[in-house]
């Protein structure tokens, strides 16, 4: 049945209420003055890689239907540095967001909407009233069909208005770095040819994020030795030096410099993390060219094939592909070099794993995590990261991570046979965030997005929410802080151009000040203890006993639900404490499930992750899919606060795709 199609009860939108407006040239707007235009909320926060998934994914759709469609961003913070009114507006022009936004520090909007997730869509129609409430990534194809259906019936009604939108565009950041991302030391003999007349004291390579480019600069940080990369948003293979480069990237997080003999072998140097193309690019420093090595560009989870949701779909496959430029990525963050495994670990943020690389052969694998957003230790199959971000290995080979969303540090242990366990450092939860040394099960982070091993085998992190760099000490057990008031850091390296005996250095990437710093390493670290706080959001009242939760999903007009090899809907049910679930937790088929709570637990956390898949049809006789069909995967997970009284709820409804 088309959506366009209502004849039950319509919701009339609540109004769009915060602290401030960004991108409307300092005035304020109203659902009033966006009468006559089909609105689309974006519930959204800035650390939440699903969130800037959704941003590039309703680009082309902002572009196409700018006479009628008004997309407003609602940023609702997770964390609570994204409160802060000047590091929104840092990040609303490093991720050039081209739309109004609404700052939502106290979640008033959130919670009027009662959105429960980030990042949560809700279509309103240009009456006012709301058509549909989207979970997750992947609902473009769906909006796609959905806005041609509320154009046609709107203006069969006469209710839409065409014309220009609210938005005003903002003055941008000008200078040689724009919200630089990671750095790589390069020793002598390995940079650019500049970089071998310039100095004996090797170079730095730094990813120019904002200008979408590669630069190599002097040890002074302020001289330009090299250009990699036209500088122009985009994809392309090809030179990449200079002024007459060709090549391009989007938003070029970590970098990596190959051992010299699998260089001399593969013609490239340094393999860079292309997060936006969802590709690995190699970059030659000697000739100034762009290869792409692995990725296909089509982001991971979108299935280009029959969709499935079983578990082989949905958790630990190992090796991905021998076919590298077949595989599907999802925003790789960082890159090293692993000893143990022989290959390049990347830390995937968008599907929360840790994936390998094998130049030489080609070969993509899962090396840990099953897919899961959380804090879960344990054999690879069975762990759980949560937008891992930065990676180093230490001395024993193992590979330290900073893990963004759990504000925690993690460790995964390889044996000599390439089995990796995972380990946590420092962290709790999803939810847990905070400022505070000491012992490091009491510890906490906010959002670190960079790590290194120090040379006496600690561990420095780039804790970058709290603008800070933390210390771990294995030994010890026990965090402290090296340096703060940075502008958040986003990598943080150990300076290996000194000379013998001089104080020790450390390289900080200050991405919301556009600048790499040498900062030192105290001999005497501080002690700071701010608090242990976690995420502000409203808790659901439910009762104890049987919670019969329901996933609302309507596939799009012209998908059809993928049954040939059974139910396409899944869910997956877990609880924080585990204690909380006395009876329905794990993995089944379907979007209905009768939870029973216990009455001995005051609150806790319901973690719930939904999927369905569907295809492009049915458009033969039969009404079957056809064989070749462009199939999709809706995912989302939630974390669901919930507050355990006697006259709380029985029912728990989430929309993966509700259609009202």
């Amino acid at each position: 049945m088309s959506e366009t199609v209502r004849t039950h009860h319509r919701v009339r939108a609540s109004e769009l209420v915060g602290r401030n407006w960004l991108n409307t040239g300092g005035k304020s707007l109203d659902l009033e003055a966006l009468r006559g235009k089909i609105v689309l909320l974006d519930f959204w926060t800035f650390c939440c890689i699903n969130c800037l998934h959704v941003l590039d994914e309703l680009r082309p759709l902002e572009e196409q239907y700018s006479d009628v469609l008004v997309t407003v961003g609602v940023h609702s913070p997770k964390f609570e540095h994204e409160a802060d009114p000047v590091a929104l507006a840092a990040a609303v022009e490093r991720y050039e967001i081209h739309h109004p936004v609404l700052d939502d520090p106290e979640l008033d909007t959130w919670k009027a909407y009662t959105a429960r997730a980030w990042p949560t869509l809700v279509v309103i129609d240009p009456e006012g009233y709301i058509v549909a409430h989207l979970s997750g990534e992947g609902h473009a194809d769906g909006l796609a069909v959905l806005i041609p259906e509320l154009i046609a019936e709107h203006e069969a009604k006469g209710t839409l208005h065409r014309g220009s939108g609210p938005y005003v565009a903002p003055e941008a950041t000008s200078g040689t770095l724009r919200f630089p991302g990671k750095a790589l030391y390069l020793p002598a003999g390995r940079g650019s040819a500049e970089a071998a007349e310039g100095s004996a004291h090797g170079s730095w390579l730094v990813t120019d994020t904002g200008h979408h480019r590669v630069l190599e600069l002097a040890t002074d940080f302020r001289t330009v030795l090299a250009t990699f990369g036209s500088g122009t948003k985009g994809y392309a293979d090809g030179p990449a030096a200079g002024d007459a480069a060709t090549a391009q990237f989007n938003e070029p997080q970590g970098l990596v410099l190959l051992p010299e003999d699998v260089a001399g072998k593969v013609g490239y140097d340094v393999l860079i993390a292309d997060s936006v193309n969802h590709r690995l690019r190699g970059l030659s420093l000697a000739d100034g060219t762009a290869t792409t090595v692995a990725g296909s560009g089509v982001q991971r989870l979108l299935e280009t094939g029959p969709a499935r949701v079983d578990e082989d779909a949905a958790g630990f496959t190992g090796r991905l592909s021998d076919h590298p430029l077949d595989v599907s990525l999802s925003s790789p963050w960082d890159v090293v070099w692993s000893t143990k495994l022989n290959a390049v670990a990347i830390a995937m943020a968008g599907v929360h794993q840790i994936f390998s690389f094998d130049p030489l052969t080609g070969a993509v694998a899962i090396a840990a995590g099953n897919g899961l957003e959380g804090l879960l230790d344990g054999p690879a199959h069975e762990a759980w990261f949560a937008q891992p971000s930065g990676l180093a290995e230490d001395a024993d080979g193992n590979i330290w991570v900073a893990d963004s969303e759990t504000s925690a540090l993690r460790k995964l242990v390889i044996d000599d046979a390439g089995a990796v366990t995972v380990e946590s450092a420092v962290g709790k939860g999803l939810f847990d965030f905070g400022f505070r040394d000491g012992a490091a099960p009491d510890a906490r982070l906010q959002h670190p997005l960079g790590v290194t091993v120090l040379p006496d085998g600690s561990v420095a992190i780039a804790d970058t929410y709290n603008g800070a760099v933390r210390r771990y000490d294995p030994t010890a057990g026990t965090v402290s802080t090296l340096a703060r008031g940075l502008s958040e850091p986003s990598d943080v390296i150990v300076d290996h151009t000194q000379a013998a005996g001089s104080e020790p250095l450390l390289v900080v990437v200050e991405a919301n000040q556009h600048q790499l710093v040498y900062v030192p390493i105290p001999k005497e670290a501080q002690q700071v203890d701010e608090g242990a706080v976690q995420t502000h959001r409203p808790k659901s009242p439910v009762a104890p006993g049987l919670l019969e939760l329901t996933v609302r999903f309507e596939a799009p007009t012209g998908q059809k639900l993928d049954d040939r090899w059974g139910d396409p809907t899944q869910l997956k049910i877990s609880s924080t404490p585990p204690e909380l679930l006395v009876a329905g937790a794990g993995t089944s088929v379907g979007l209905r499930r009768t939870l029973e709570l216990a009455s001995d637990i005051p609150d806790g956390v319901l973690h719930i992750t939904a999927r369905a898949a569907a295809c492009d049809g049915p458009e033969t006789d039969d009404g079957e899919i056809p064989d070749h069909a462009a199939c999709h995967l809706y995912q989302q997970d939630w974390g669901i606060p919930v507050l355990i009284q006697d006259d709380g709820d029985t029912e728990l409804v989430l929309d993966l795709r509700g259609m009202d």
